[in-house]
């Protein structure tokens, strides 16, 4: 078990070392790192059970793949489909078989070869995707293209995480002994995986979700991760494979944007573990033993990947521009490269210390890879092509919605339909599983969760989306919704439903100038037919109930100012029906004129 100590470091090295890093303008992972060397052996020494913490942070990684998986819809695949299966799997391919290629002429076997050239052909997608999003480059070519590539980069190292221990079995001295058991094993366990997933998952959430209590439905879906990372390490394949299936088979149910929500803070904090886990075993021994290898070799495999992927893109007849960034940005190595050659160690594939080595070339690179980046935005970038820096590309999810819908009851339903038949995008959240159940019967795509909730309001891509429509029926939870807007999407515009005049009064507060009371629109048709029933022409109904309609929206601003004052208010209310009755009676001669 770790000491409460080594906790407290952990926690105040993150405290200090991510927003140090941030405000230098460089990314949060290079400062978990950082803070793990300097807790390390090498420095202060201050955190003694380092394989301990080693084995905990992998968890990190483990959720990081469910999430990945809960991602993994098949539209999205299909919208990214040449750049992933095309794009991806030709990187992978070269990169491996160059670096492979270097690694045999060092005098590495055939077997350890292929893993280094493997592992290092894999870039770190957490890294690379927050410097992306930092600069605001997730939208241009270069930065769609990154985002495919990683992709399949983190499918291909889900086979490669289980073939490791098969690849060492086939090596062992009687390999035909146990290799088609263990091949059969899991198989077995992977359609089970599926299976079992697809049948007992949902149900499993539906019953939860049913009970409305969200600490029970956060253990729902870390049992979920936790118990298919533990069956698939049992078959001896990779928990992480375990959670990606898991991911996967829930990606598209209505719990995929509450499930990220509940899964984001523990990925973020293990994540954050996991890279400080690297700079605590990072042996820097070696750069004091061996400095120059260690150099050179860092220099190589950013060089060596920059070229590759560079010349790949070019080949491909990619855009100078497009072509550079790309190989620049994926030239550091990858998390995954920690996990594989950690495995291949205890496996014998891989002999410990060149394990040892290339963990600390790839944690330099990932080090220096953010500097040159910076490098060559600032250098080389825009020289290259100055009249694409400016240009404008897709978004990288298809699925992108305009709108978010929070609330798909009566109201919601309604502004559903309308933007459905304009073809306009939308996500829609609702916190009622029951009522979730039955309008997903007729085809509507909605998902459970809170929408007070800032993770999910960041998992539905609140940041991007044009407008909110804030359709809640409970007033608490309506006035929490926007409030958590306000506060953390301050340029998203809500256009919010009111149960009544006092609900408007919260609303107007929040700074939501488009509000609807929920009754108005049917009281005001019931008024119009109601005076047509009594003799009034149609005409002279509608236009009355019009200026109703005008004048009791300029009297709910007025009395805005002074709701809190309650005998203000019954004044305003006193003198807004006198000007409503003087104003009909203004409206008598014009009817006397018309007949």
């Amino acid at each position: 078990m770790i000491e409460l100590d080594d906790v407290a470091w952990l926690l105040a090295a993150a405290v200090i070392a991510v927003p140090l890093f941030r405000r230098l303008q460089l990314s949060s992972v290079l400062g978990y790192v950082a803070a793990g060397v300097v807790l390390g052996p090498w420095a202060l020494g201050a955190v003694t059970d380092v394989d301990r913490i080693q084995h905990i942070s992998e968890f990190g990684v483990v959720l990081l793949l469910f999430v990945i998986g809960l991602e993994l819809q098949p539209s999205r695949l299909w919208a990214l489909r040449r750049t992933v299966f095309g794009l991806g799997a030709l990187q992978v391919v070269s990169v491996s078989v160059v670096v492979a290629g270097i690694a045999l002429a060092f005098g590495l076997d055939l077997r350890a070869a292929l893993v280094v050239g493997f592992a290092l052909s894999l870039a770190s997608t957490p890294l690379v995707l927050q410097i992306l999003a930092e600069r605001g480059q997730l939208t241009t070519q270069p930065g769609r293209a990154a985002f495919g590539i990683l992709l399949f980069q983190d499918l291909a190292a889900l086979p490669a995480l289980a073939a490791l221990p098969l690849l060492a079995t086939a090596t062992a001295a009687e390999p035909d002994a146990h290799a088609g058991v263990e091949i059969l094993k899991i198989a077995v366990v992977l359609i089970g995986l599926i299976v079992g997933g697809r049948l007992l998952l949902r149900p499993l959430l539906r019953v939860v979700a049913k009970t409305k209590v969200t600490e029970a439905f956060t253990a729902a879906a870390l049992l979920i991760v936790v118990g298919t990372s533990l069956v698939a390490d049992a078959a001896g394949l990779s928990m992480a494979l375990g959670a990606f299936i898991a991911g996967v088979m829930l990606a598209d149910s209505e719990f995929r944007h509450e499930l990220d929500a509940d899964i984001q803070p523990f990925k973020g904090l293990f994540l954050g573990l996991f890279f400080i886990s690297v700079g605590l075993s990072a042996n820097l021994g070696l750069i004091a033993s061996q400095p120059l290898l260690v150099l050179v070799l860092t220099l190589a495999l950013l060089v060596t990947k920059a070229a590759v992927q560079s010349g790949l893109g070019l080949a491909l007849r990619q855009p100078r521009q497009t072509a550079f960034g790309l190989g620049i940005t994926l030239a550091t190595g990858g998390e995954f490269a920690f996990v594989l050659f950690g495995i291949a160690a205890r496996e014998r594939i891989l002999p410990a210390a060149v394990a040892d080595l290339l963990v600390l070339v790839v944690t330099l690179s990932m080090v220096l890879g953010p500097l040159l980046l910076s490098a060559y935005a600032k250098f080389v970038h825009a020289r290259l092509d100055p009249q694409s820096a400016s240009r404008p590309f897709d978004r990288i999810d298809a699925r992108e919605p305009r709108v978010i819908i929070a609330g798909f009851g009566r109201v919601g339903q309604i502004v559903g339909r309308v933007l459905r038949a304009r073809r306009i995008r939308f996500t829609a959240l609702d916190a009622n599983q029951t009522h979730i159940d039955f309008i997903r019967r007729f085809g509507n795509e909605i998902y459970y969760g809170d929408a007070s909730r800032l993770e999910l309001l960041r998992a539905a891509d609140a940041a991007h989306a044009d407008l909110l429509v804030l359709a809640i029926d409970d007033v608490e939870a309506s006035v929490r919704t926007a409030e958590m807007v306000r506060r953390h999407f301050p340029d998203l515009p809500i256009v919010a439903r009111a149960r009544n005049r006092q609900h408007a009064f919260r609303l107007l507060d929040l700074g939501v100038s488009e509000v609807f009371r929920e009754t108005l629109g049917t009281s005001l048709d019931m008024a119009t037919a109601t005076l047509v029933a009594l003799g009034d022409q149609p005409v002279d109904a509608r236009r009355r109930v019009a200026q109703f309609r005008e004048h009791d929206a300029a009297t709910l601003l007025r009395q805005h100012a002074i709701k809190d004052d309650e005998s203000k208010l019954i004044a305003s209310a006193r003198e807004s029906a006198t000007q409503l009755e003087q104003l009909f009676e203004a409206d008598v001669p014009k009817e006397a004129d018309r007949t």
